[in-house]
């Protein structure tokens, strides 16, 4: 039997929120024998009293029970923001174990995730060509539901789990992000085939500083490397934090999971590390028949990506 990965969950500011992913998390088949991190963001010292009240709360819940076999709880006394507090807290953890599963407080996680989750790091921890596993899928009505997973070449943020390997070939300073600017033809690649404009996230992060996401750098580095990502074919997760409670005060999903099943289980895992070329062509599709649909909404396709804090 492989050793199961550590989970490390980032928590902020959404008791409820934070209390559904936990219970969730706590009703998987493996949580019983993993090791949970939870990473509590601090506060800024000018923040209001709700802000206040609200992450001392959070700091109570996760202190509720014991989720997994074993809870770590690691408070920051500062406020880092998200993408500072995935990119150093995943590289503490990854160096640690080697390997780790990344969720955040607004994620609701099916019965089977974590083994999923380890399978598939099991399988493919020895394989350079594949930098992550996600446990969120998109849910075109062209995909049917045949217990199985499938490669892509685009990353996710929904639950998701990768390996010190390829974690340490990610430079987040992406000091060659000009490329973009002079090659068409990367552009296109990099912007899915044409079917969302990541380019101009990319720039966002890297020139205006309008976003703070790692989500965006992440998915770069591993496009450069021709990484592939392995995807299950019925998500495996579900984002409840567009509702208002987030910064973005969203009320609906681009990308809606239809059909979910909570005991939903992925069993074949491709043997060989390809892109799937007719999921490929699917899922790009999908996203850019989903986005036109809301081309008056700036950066929506953040749902892929990260949590933007601007």
């Amino acid at each position: 039997m492989y050793s199961l990965s550590p989970i490390i969950l980032f928590v902020y500011n959404r008791p409820e929120h934070t209390r559904k992913t936990l219970i969730a998390l706590a009703e998987n088949s493996l949580a019983s024998e993993s090791i949970l991190y939870v990473y509590c963001d601090g506060i800024a010292t000018d923040a209001s009293t709700e802000l206040v009240e609200k992450n001392n709360l959070v700091k109570k819940i996760i202190r509720e029970q014991q989720w997994c076999k074993e809870v770590i709880i690691v408070e920051s006394k500062i406020n880092k923001g998200l993408a500072s507090s995935v990119i150093s807290g995943v590289t503490e953890i990854v160096n640690q174990y080697g390997k780790i599963i990344v969720l955040e407080d607004d994620l609701i996680t099916g019965m089977h995730f974590l083994e999923y989750m380890n399978t598939a790091l099991d399988k493919y921890a020895l394989n350079s060509e594949v930098f992550q596993i996600s446990g969120f899928s998109f849910s075109p009505p062209d995909i049917e539901s045949h217990n199985s997973s499938y490669f892509l070449s685009l990353t996710s943020t929904w639950g998701w789990a990768t390996w010190k390997r390829a974690w340490d070939t990610i430079d987040f300073e992406c000091s060659d992000y000009l490329l973009l600017k002079k090659d068409k033809k990367l552009t296109h690649r990099f912007n899915y085939n044409g079917s969302y404009n990541y380019k101009k996230m990319f720039l966002q992060q890297m020139e205006s500083k309008k976003i703070s996401s790692w989500g965006i750098r992440f998915y770069w580095n591993v496009f450069k490397q021709s990484g592939l990502v392995l995807f299950p074919d019925k998500s495996l997760v579900i984002n409840n934090g567009w509702d208002s409670s987030g910064r973005h005060k969203d009320s609906y999903d681009i990308f809606p999971i239809l059909d979910w099943k909570n005991d939903y289980r992925v069993t074949i895992f491709p043997n060989i590390t390809l892109t799937d070329a007719k999921f490929n062509k699917i899922i790009s599709q999908y996203i850019r028949k989903r986005t036109s649909s809301f081309i008056k909404v700036i950066n929506r396709i953040l749902l892929i990506f990260n949590k933007i804090h601007i």
